[in-house]
């Protein structure tokens, strides 16, 4: 995975079965690449219509994703994955407490944001933590996993394919 627009280069992907945030997922993280879930209850592969959900540490194990907040709609994140580069433009960002399960839930619908919708493209949510913007705020709540209240997630649309 490449974002340009905050200097990420080649940031390796692990697939895994779980969810966004499971303990699979997070040790996978603590290795400094990120992850990305899949199976029922995780997301969908690049370029496939569903959620392409990737997750990364923000403030720990090398800070792959310490400047995704600052990504701004209309940056390009590009994934490659065998011969194919799939070029995903970020359209929104979508914060959500681990606290509510509702909120959890609208980061792993097929559609970010929108549980029980049906996806009829292909969309990418990366998300990271809010570790920085909780502190600030006096929330130090923790998961069983270490993760704070609220992730920042940005969610991107496939607008391109070309040839890696």
């Amino acid at each position: 995975m490449s974002i340009p627009a905050i200097g990420v280069q080649g940031l390796r992907v692990v697939y895994y079965t779980g969810t966004a945030d499971d303990r699979p997922g997070t040790v996978i993280q603590d290795r400094g690449v990120a992850a990305s879930p899949r199976g029922r209850a995780g997301g969908v592969g690049a370029g496939e219509i569903g959620n392409f959900i990737i997750t990364g540490h923000r403030v720990s194990h090398g800070r792959p994703l310490e400047r995704v907040p600052e990504l701004k709609n209309g940056a390009h994140v590009l994934i490659t994955v065998g011969g194919t580069v799939y070029d995903y433009v970020v359209n929104d960002t979508m914060t959500i407490s681990f606290r509510k399960p509702a909120e959890k839930a609208q980061q792993n619908a097929a559609v970010p944001g929108r549980p029980g919708v049906r996806p009829t493209q292909a969309m990418l949510t990366i998300s990271t933590c809010a570790t920085p913007e909780d502190n600030a705020a006096g929330n130090y709540w923790r998961d069983a996993l270490g993760n704070p209240e609220h992730r920042i997630n940005k969610i991107a649309r496939l607008t391109a394919t070309r040839p890696a």
